[in-house]
């Protein structure tokens, strides 16, 4: 089976020091990050092979918009690795905030089941990789706000025996869409003074970045939680410490005018 190594893109941006566009004014896009999880089938494997991943976008100029997550994973994936909530970073994109209705999971010809015995058989998918498998999610997604959606295949529900020895693959899929992350906004003065802004956890996490030359500053991917956002200046005549700044997972926090000394 061909191996697939898994590059948590956005999860490593949570807990390092990030960028955070230099301050500017939100463009009014979200952050969607696609998730794999399992139900357990009575299988020893269920590899699919996933090729792409797309979001259906409404009250677009022309009405209706497929996007390919850009930020993908392709590969062949044993479900059953991700049973009892482990899960999976299958793609992620920046994505203009507005309804989302769809996501369609493009398949390719590498699907397979071993059974119990140690037998490997192909999964058919008669029209997986054409069209993909669409699935409904129904979410309005906020501007500057970190989403996950995650998939939650049923692997016993999903593989049908034909009755010959062979089986098909007939995705059954729970699609859950959650806020993960939100932000800390604002507005420093000075504007001259251009500080670097650290937000802290109690853990000690640190994500981070500037005030661009007119003063404002935007932290994307802020996890829900409590944190110190500190503001420091070249010569540390001007540093600022702001406590207790509390954040939630679908809320851009705006600590409004800071005015540095």
């Amino acid at each position: 089976m061909k191996t697939n190594f898994i590059l948590p893109l956005l999860l490593l941006c949570l807990v390092c020091f990030s960028a955070c566009d230099d301050g500017k004014e939100s463009t009014g896009t979200a952050r969607m990050q696609v998730r794999l999880t399992d139900s357990p089938g009575d299988f020893e494997e269920v590899n699919i092979d996933i090729r792409s991943v797309q979001i259906h976008r409404e009250e677009t100029d022309n009405g209706t918009d497929w996007i390919t997550l850009g930020e993908i994973n392709p590969g062949v994936y044993n479900l059953l690795d991700f049973a009892n909530g482990a899960d999976t970073l299958l793609a992620s994109h920046s994505l203009p905030a507005g309804k989302i209705s769809q996501i369609r999971l493009v398949l390719g010809d590498n699907n397979t089941l071993k059974l119990k015995d140690g037998t490997v058989v192909d999964l058919k998918t008669p029209s997986g990789q054409t069209s993909g498998v669409k699935l409904d999610i129904d979410a309005v997604l906020e501007a500057d706000v970190t989403y996950m959606v995650l998939l939650d295949f049923d692997a016993a529900k999903s593989v049908v025996a034909r009755g010959n020895g062979q089986y098909n693959l007939k995705p059954v899929v729970r699609t859950i869409t959650q806020a993960i992350a939100g932000g800390i906004k604002g507005k420093v003065t000075p504007a001259e003074y251009k500080p670097g802004i650290y937000v802290i956890s109690a853990a000690n996490d640190t994500l981070g970045g500037f005030a661009n030359e007119n003063g404002d500053f935007l932290i994307k991917g802020v996890p829900a939680g409590t944190y110190t956002v500190k503001f420091y200046t070249e010569d540390d005549a001007h540093n600022k410490t702001v406590e207790n700044v509390s954040v939630t997972q679908n809320q851009i926090k705006d600590l409004g005018t800071v005015e540095l000394p």
